[in-house]
């Protein structure tokens, strides 16, 4: 396979925000459109602002948002091999949880057990 068709296959597995939201839409018809892109955004929107308060978010059967620290250290410019400094951050990580993993490495032909509210 070319590097551009390898490139088009793994674009082509990637859910976008308005994608999950359209999703989300026609698996509950009852819901309108607006409220459930209201309700994916509040979703991010919560997840985002713990993390930036330096709290953990679980999702039991998902997975873990946690925020994680790179300590100061001095890096490399990679075109002149010059030393840079570069300052202590923060970065936010994400751990699947079990039952994500195990959903994500079963065969295709079984079918996943659907998610109800």
């Amino acid at each position: 396979m070319t590097p551009e068709g390898a490139d088009q296959k793994v674009r082509a597995a990637i859910m976008t925000k308005s994608e999950l939201i359209a999703e989300l839409s026609a698996a509950n018809p009852h819901l309108r459109a607006a409220d459930v892109e209201r309700i994916v955004a509040t979703i991010f929107e919560e997840i985002a602002q713990a993390l930036a308060r330096g709290q953990r978010v679980e999702l039991r059967g998902f997975g873990a948002f946690t925020v994680k620290r790179r300590e100061a250290r001095t890096g490399r410019n990679p075109r002149t091999g010059e030393a840079v400094p570069v300052d202590e951050k923060s970065v936010p990580f994400f751990k699947a949880g079990k039952e994500l993993r195990e959903r994500v490495n079963q065969p295709a032909a079984k079918p996943m057990r659907s998610v109800r509210a």
